[in-house]
């Protein structure tokens, strides 16, 4: 697979409910990107729940992202958490 290249095999359908927890219980605030430019104005959505991913599906995604997805936790200065249960 190549980073910035669609990739939608034949036949293949995706349940995305599957990909997310019984408990749909989430957080929401705005903040920015987490990769340069940082850009502000986004709204995350943050489930209460974890979700476990196998190490070799993260090694996949940073082999196809190519640089780090992240950057340290920032702090809540005057953002609002809003909690909402499902």
């Amino acid at each position: 697979l190549e980073k910035h290249v669609d990739y939608s095999p034949e036949g293949v359908a995706i349940d995305l409910n599957q990909l997310l927890p019984s408990d749909r219980s989430y957080y929401t605030y705005m903040g920015s990107l987490t990769t340069p430019p940082c850009s502000e104005g986004v709204n995350w959505v943050v489930m209460e729940a974890p979700v476990a991913a196998a190490a070799a599906q993260l090694e996949a995604a940073a082999t196809i992202i190519g640089h780090p997805n992240n950057r340290p936790v920032q702090p809540l200065n005057a953002r609002i958490v809003i909690e909402e249960a499902q």
